[in-house]
């Protein structure tokens, strides 16, 4: 059976061989002086950002904008100052399903990152990554020696109107322990029936997670970059997960970040924009490859590029907090400005807990080293690092 495969998957069928997917024929002497210099630049990048102290508020305004690029990939726009807003619980409009797209795919890398490297490269990873399945650190923790009272109302407010507030509790438990006596008998419990009009009646999605998990074991001992492209690549083939496009790539950033060339995730996203490569199925195994170099080497250049301004913008911006008093909210604000993509000041107040007098006041004391205004309109102001 294939790495990760579900229990009672081919139990229906005896006979049947459990097909995997073909890993590909690399020319290993070729490839391998192509390989070793972008892995050097992965590690010192990895290394510089390390050094400068702003790798929190680098991959901070690296999740943000990925997932603007992801959704562009897509062919859908999405507005990086409406997805800051909408992360902040701030939106100054109905929330557009692009929006709510990108806000998954934002999600998507902040579950990816909060966990140790290998999850995310597991059935349950995946199923917590397309927001499907539960993730321990978002469940908020209930204090030690409290109780809900039974009789009160509010601790269970779906039981509130029933006769027997424990019945439907029962129920629940009861039908869990049929389907998992179902599934160690054996037995595969009914899948959930799927409208045909969104969903390709035809793709057993399971399979193909077990064939993708299955290729990403085989390929533990291959060269990171190597088994990334080719996870990428067979991500692609097998067509996972069509309404999420851009997991694939957060799924290769995460193969780097498991094989230990980096502690973060690369904005694979934004190389692949700015990359000439586009996957058209009919490439060989040689090509692919050079394709994803070719994406990592854009994606690295973009990362350099970014972490530039963030330095710069802290020496200017350090210069004036260091004449603040100590109790001073200034060095607060300039975090806000080296971990999002733009700061408003409703946005400031909210997040600093002061009036939006008090954020005016600072953005005024900040003078020159202030970041470029990137609205210019006086109703709605907005600053950020560009």
């Amino acid at each position: 059976m294939a790495f990760g495969s579900r229990a009672g998957d081919f139990d229906d069928e005896p006979f049947l061989v459990p097909r995997t997917y073909a890993l590909p024929e690399l020319p290993w002497q070729t490839i391998a002086g192509r390989l070793e210099p972008i892995t050097i630049a992965i590690l010192r990048f990895d290394a510089r950002l390390e050094a400068s102290g702003l790798a929190a508020g680098w991959q901070s305004r690296c999740d943000m904008t990925e997932a603007v690029r992801a959704l562009l990939l897509d062919g859908h726009l999405v507005d990086v100052g409406d997805l800051v807003l909408h992360d902040a619980g701030m939106d100054v409009r109905h929330p557009t399903h692009e929006l709510t797209r990108a806000a998954a795919a934002l999600r998507a890398r902040r579950t990816a990152l909060a966990r140790k490297a290998p999850w995310p490269l597991s059935i349950d990873g995946l199923a917590a990554l397309r927001g499907i399945g539960p993730v321990a650190e978002d469940k908020p923790a209930r204090a030690k020696g409290k109780k809900p009272d039974p009789e009160n109302e509010e601790a269970y407010p779906l039981f509130a109107n029933d006769a027997d507030p424990w019945k439907a509790h029962f129920a629940e438990i009861d039908a869990l322990l049929e389907r998992t006596g179902k599934v160690l008998a054996g037995e595969t419990p009914l899948p959930r029936s799927r409208s045909p009009l969104v969903y390709d009646p035809d793709q057993d999605e399971a399979e193909a997670e077990d064939l993708w998990l299955d290729l990403v074991k085989r390929t533990s001992g291959w060269p990171a970059i190597a088994a990334a492209a080719v996870a990428w690549n067979a991500w692609l083939d097998l067509n996972l997960y069509t309404r999420l496009p851009w997991l694939g790539l957060i799924m290769a950033a995460s193969i780097l970040r498991a094989r230990g060339l980096t502690s973060h995730l690369l904005p694979l996203a934004a190389g692949f924009k700015q990359s000439r490569f586009r996957p058209q199925g009919r490439e060989g195994a040689a090509e692919k490859l050079e394709g994803f170099c070719e994406v990592l080497e854009e994606a690295l250049v973009l990362a350099h590029k970014d972490l530039d301004r963030l330095i710069l913008a802290r020496e200017l911006m350090s210069r004036v907090t260091k004449e603040c008093r100590s109790n001073s909210k200034l060095p607060g604000l300039v975090e806000l400005f080296l971990s999002r993509p733009l700061v408003t000041v409703p946005l400031g107040a909210k997040l600093l807990k002061v009036t939006p007098k008090a954020v005016d006041l600072m953005l005024a004391q900040l003078g020159g080293a202030l970041p470029r205004e990137l609205t210019g309109r006086t109703r709605y102001r907005a600053w950020g690092i560009v």
